[in-house]
């Protein structure tokens, strides 16, 4: 440990990252680090602590009885960082600098990416950093300024700026459309699908209650990667229709084929309270507020 016998905010926030995803590749990837930076800079936090705060398993990592006794302090302290942190940005003048915004990265690629460009050209010393992944980023402490997620804020700090209502589509590239028979089924479709860690998520068990022996024709972890297979003609794909498409209209067709209660979703613009006392924040959060809505509008008009 230093000489003042206090742990560094640097070494907390690793410690945290480890201790709440549960892996050293899961710390590495919340912080946005190499593994190996990780599995070092950990092993010299608890030479300096003089003791282990996890047990090595071969499926991740177990806190021991003294990391134990450090979670509860590690997050508090957390949480006050975001606020100190948000109060001293709240005396900002006029907006700038950077907000970053997390979202899946399918409605990263869909509307952030436009909607970055859409407010450079009007705020130009406003600029988005998107942070697209799957899990949920702490708004709370301050891992990212806004959220677009499919859950409405549903912790005391948190609130939900806007909430939106999306129709889903099943889309298919023309060349696979040109294959398929007249009116084709759910089990008529060679099926894109989310491989592991992601394939507890839609459509993946929706697609295996309606098709008996499911089997994908392919899958990814990846958005962009499903997405390509789609344009290319490898399979179908399910998108909202609000989100799709930036860039070539033409790419794929949405099917008329019912999704029952799955043809609607929903996404949620979430901010930490506190997050919305810095200008930046608020007036991106009240443009992307208003454009999500108006993109919404024009796929239902």
């Amino acid at each position: 440990m230093n000489g003042q016998g206090q742990l560094p905010w640097d070494a907390v926030q690793l410690f945290l990252a480890v201790a709440e995803t549960g892996s050293v590749s899961g710390g590495a990837r919340r912080l946005r680090v190499g593994q190996p930076t990780v599995s070092r800079r950990l092993a010299q936090l608890e030479h300096d602590v003089g003791f282990l705060l996890f047990e090595r398993r071969s499926d991740g990592v177990r806190l021991t009885v003294a990391g134990e006794r450090l979670i509860a302090p590690a997050r508090r302290m957390a949480d006050y960082a975001a606020e100190v942190t948000r109060a001293a940005q709240a005396a900002e003048v006029e907006p700038h600098g950077v907000v970053r915004v997390a979202a899946p990265p399918g409605i990263a690629f869909e509307f952030l990416a436009p909607f970055a460009v859409w407010l450079r050209d009007r705020h130009p010393r406003l600029r988005l950093e998107v942070l697209a992944d799957i899990a949920y980023a702490d708004l709370a402490r301050g891992e990212a300024d806004l959220a677009l997620r499919q859950r409405a804020a549903d912790r005391d700090e948190l609130t939900t700026v806007a909430s939106v209502r999306i129709q889903n589509a099943v889309c298919v590239a023309p060349s696979l459309l040109a294959r398929l028979p007249p009116a084709p089924t759910f089990a008529d479709l060679p099926w894109l699908a989310w491989a592991r860690p992601y394939e507890h998520l839609p459509p993946n068990p929706q697609l295996r209650e309606v098709i008996p022996n499911f089997v994908p024709a392919f899958t990814s972890d990846n958005f962009l990667v499903l997405l390509r297979a789609a344009e290319a003609g490898v399979g179908a794909m399910v998108l909202a229709r609000p989100m799709h498409r930036t860039g070539q209209p033409d790419a794929l067709v949405a099917l008329d084929l019912p999704l029952g209660p799955f043809a609607e979703g929903e996404v949620h613009l979430v901010a930490a309270k506190s997050a919305l006392g810095v200008g930046r924040v608020a007036l991106v959060a009240r443009l992307m507020a208003a454009e999500l809505q108006r993109r919404v509008d024009a796929a239902q008009g």
